[in-house]
């Protein structure tokens, strides 16, 4: 929690700036300068910061990757009051999600992960930045995994912001598609899309992946979305989008596997259980849920660290 702290207080970053005492740094973080004196001596004793014999203090290699721009991104991990840094401290809660299977984030702040981010501007602004970030990291992988041309028209739902499918139609000029997303985030996904030069190929819709979805497209893009929910929504929004998709579209799941496609990262799936009473899901798991929806998988295709599960209706006999 010391640490968290100095990542929130974005210690690192005023050290680096040239604030190395302790009342220049208070004063540059709103904090107590009493109080911040003894957290920092604390962590000088750690090996995160250093400290010299007149009271200045400077960055360890230890500290090193608290500072803002790092490549790590660990400060805005560890920020408790930003999304993620927040959501890890619904982990004292674990043992309430072990007992029940529910997730631990409504126990420990007495309201879901959704409602919570719509509750604070500056917290789901902190939300949707970790996933900008996260998904420039896989979308080149996503973008060759599939010949997403051939799709002609594609829904990315759930899409966010629509920087996934920003790369999608940027690399296939004669592709279409649409992002589906709740309100205000549709609305950013639009401004995106038009700074985008895409605004004569692409269009955002308000909605609801639980409500029906535009018909008729070549494919429904589930990216990272299936994890977030427990099996009983999951299957809801996969009849949603069997429902669009029709005999002749495709549903296009991206989730992490694991190299064996059964073994997804055992860390993020505690994530999920914990933020959202969700799950990291192989693709026996997967292909049982499509069953349930009317879908069987038709392929599996390599995407970086995710893999692409390609869902269709089954052909009639």
């Amino acid at each position: 929690m010391a640490i968290r702290v100095a990542a929130t207080l974005r210690i690192a970053d005023h050290i680096a700036a040239g604030r190395r005492t302790v009342p220049e740094l208070a004063r540059a973080a709103g904090a107590d300068a009493d109080a911040l004196e003894r957290l920092l001596r604390f962590l000088v004793a750690k090996g995160v910061f250093g400290r010299d014999d007149s009271g200045r203090h400077h960055l360890t290699d230890l500290g090193e990757p608290l500072l803002d721009d790092h490549p790590a991104h660990l400060r805005e991990m560890l920020d408790i009051e930003g999304a993620v840094g927040r959501a890890e401290l619904s982990f004292v809660e674990l043992l309430h999600s072990v007992r029940t299977g529910e997730a631990a984030y409504p126990a420990h702040f007495g309201r879901p992960f959704w409602e919570d981010m719509a509750a604070e501007p500056g917290r789901a602004a902190s939300f949707d930045a970790r996933m900008a970030a996260d998904l420039a990291r896989r979308a080149p992988g996503i973008v060759a995994g599939y010949d997403w041309g051939s799709l002609g028209h594609v829904v990315d739902v759930g899409g966010g912001d629509g920087s996934l499918l920003i790369a999608l139609l940027t690399a296939h000029p004669s592709l279409r598609g649409s992002v589906v997303d709740l309100p205000d985030t549709a609305e950013a996904a639009r401004k995106a899309l038009a700074a985008a030069g895409l605004a004569d190929r692409a269009d955002a819709v308000p909605g609801s992946f639980f409500d029906p979805l535009p018909p008729g497209a070549g494919g429904y893009l589930l990216s990272s979305i299936l994890h977030n929910w427990g099996d009983e929504a999951a299957r809801a929004i996969l009849r949603r989008c069997a429902e669009a998709a029709g005999p002749h579209g495709a549903v296009l799941v991206v989730e992490a596997l694991g190299a064996d496609g059964e073994s997804p990262p055992p860390t993020l799936d505690l994530r999920m259980l914990a933020y959202y009473g969700g799950r990291e899901r192989g693709l026996s798991e997967l292909g049982a849920l499509a069953a349930d929806a009317g879908l069987v998988v038709a392929g599996t295709h390599p995407a970086g660290e995710s893999s692409i599960v390609e869902l269709r209706i089954p052909a009639r006999p």
